[in-house]
């Protein structure tokens, strides 16, 4: 089993906030999708006796791509790929592209089964703030154009901790999404990361920060709420009814290999990990002319742990206790079990019924730290 991820890194506009690899300037997809057609077809041997369970079209805006170029990808995934039966396949789109139309030809024309929606909020003001594209009546109209034109798998995108934000309207908006009869959905706290307009902003003192203990309170507010609406609280960012994980992510968290196609793109095959160079023009001038375009690395054993905790304490469903000792005790590193019994005493990690070792809800805000702090280094 594994996944196929295609980033496609091309925006309308430059959210503040963001960190991920794109560009506001569309002159070169033409020649980019062309040579992630030529990547994706050179690296199907790398997949060649799995089954794909999962592809996802990831960015940037994906929403950008007609249906020809949409469905280019699906003619070398068919021809190049086993495909099992129930095939998640995701497009992430903004509300903005999503009118009647486009989303009736995804339908009728292309296999996507599922669409993320990067809502982000209902507030105006906190739209602004992010720069998004889109207005708040532009994701309701999506959202209902989705269902209209027969998705039932659709996930939206919410952030919150928006110096803007309310804790009342910050519940309005999960009530929003229920009400909207949207069955997954993916809640990111608002950070300023750098090398972002927002970085900028804030070291210039141009736009007010946000808030840690604001963060920390919405967080709080989102477990409730989503209790409340009936979503189940399978990873730290995600949320669904009705068991409809995401299956391209949880096979991330599984550590189920997955190949990456496109600049920035990131593959995984169980023993190393690689990364595509992230500069659009690079990467079709060395995909065109057989250059190395990506760098690797081989995880060993200590790595490879390491991932399995912050991947599997991330879940609902942990990792199992039995395998983290043996697994610390073949490394010789014994005593990571003090460290361990002590956040059990502290509550900061439990045990379920079946050993698993997992995050209780109350501690979830702060499990970078809990995590980290089992790692071996």
């Amino acid at each position: 089993m594994s996944g196929v991820y295609l980033h496609i890194p091309f925006c309308k506009k430059a959210c503040h906030y963001c960190n991920f690899h794109f560009s506001t300037s569309l002159s070169s997809k033409s020649s980019l999708l062309n040579a992630m057609y030529q990547e994706l077809e050179e690296r199907k041997s790398e997949l060649i006796s799995a089954q794909i369970t999962s592809i996802y079209f990831g960015g940037g805006t994906p929403s950008l791509l007609n249906m020809a170029e949409l469905n280019h990808f699906f003619d070398i995934l068919f021809k190049n790929f086993k495909w099992v039966d129930d095939i998640e396949i995701t497009l992430e789109a903004n509300p903005d592209d999503l009118d009647f139309d486009y989303v009736a030809d995804l339908k009728r024309f292309t296999p996507i089964n599922r669409i993320s929606v990067g809502v982000q909020s209902f507030v105006e003001a906190e739209l602004q703030y992010m720069n998004r594209s889109h207005t708040a009546f532009q994701s309701e109209q999506a959202i209902e154009n989705l269902f209209r034109a027969g998705f039932q798998n659709i996930s939206a995108d919410l952030i919150y901790g928006c110096p803007q934000s309310s804790n009342d309207s910050w519940f309005q908006q999960i009530e929003k999404i229920h009400s909207l009869g949207v069955e997954h959905l993916s809640c990111y706290a608002l950070t300023v990361e750098p090398k972002t307009a927002l970085f900028d902003f804030v070291a210039k003192n141009k736009c007010p920060v946000p808030i840690e203990d604001q963060a920390l309170d919405q967080f709080l507010i989102l477990q409730e709420a989503c209790n409340q609406f009936g979503y189940d609280a399978y990873e730290i960012s995600n949320y669904c009814k009705n068991e409809k994980y995401a299956k391209h992510n949880t096979s991330y968290w599984k550590a189920v290999p997955y190949l990456g196609i496109g600049p920035s793109a990131h593959s995984f095959d169980g023993k190393s990990r690689s990364w595509n160079i992230a500069n659009n023009a690079l990467y079709i001038q060395r995909v065109k002319q057989g250059l190395p375009y990506s760098d690797q690395e081989i995880l060993t054993e200590k790595d490879l742990l390491n991932e399995w905790i912050m991947t599997g304490l991330r879940t609902k469903w942990g990792i199992q206790e039995s395998t983290l000792l043996q697994k610390w005790n073949s490394l010789h590193a014994a005593e990571m079990e003090d460290i361990y019994r002590m956040q059990l005493q502290k509550g900061y990690l439990i045990i379920d019924e079946n050993r698993n070792v997992i995050i209780p809800m109350r501690h979830k805000f702060i499990s970078d730290q809990i995590i980290s702090d089992l790692f071996l280094v």
